[in-house]
């Protein structure tokens, strides 16, 4: 049985509070997701904290708006929010020299319905997405975006 979940890091030139001010503003989303498929914040706080929902603009081939509640929440070390599928997209941030080390994971092992995930290839999809947002994350918040 895999872990179902898949991990890519990078190392940041910044303060952890830096890194966690940008993922715990659902507004600036859309400037790092490497997906191309977050658009904007639609509702919800400035600020995300444990429990807090919020609904984003979303486009895969079609429009849709996607509500997120936050379930996970560590101040400057871990956020994490899923939605209805129960799936998550988790930052974990570690400070280490030369600035924080930030792991981006997709968790799908309380997804609803993970066998249909596979099947259709969202752990690939979204392993490449990590891998795309994680250098986007680092130019905006290093300034360089």
């Amino acid at each position: 049985m895999s872990t179902r979940q898949v991990s890519r890091d990078i190392v940041i030139d910044a303060s952890p509070s830096e890194v966690f001010d940008l993922l715990a503003d659902p507004r600036r989303h859309g400037e790092f997701d490497g997906s191309g498929t977050v658009r904007s914040a639609i509702k919800g706080p400035d600020r995300l904290s444990l429990g807090s929902s919020f609904g984003m603009s979303m486009k895969l081939g079609v429009p849709y708006t996607i509500n997120n509640t936050v379930v996970e929440f560590e101040q400057d070390r871990r956020i994490a929010w899923r939605h209805l599928g129960h799936h998550r997209w988790r930052y974990e941030l570690t400070p280490v020299d030369g600035g924080t080390q930030v792991t981006e994971t997709f968790d799908w092992s309380d997804s609803r319905a993970p066998a249909v995930l596979e099947l259709l290839r969202y752990p690939a999809t979204n392993t490449r997405a990590i891998e795309k947002t994680l250098p986007r994350l680092k130019a905006v918040v290093e300034g360089r975006s």
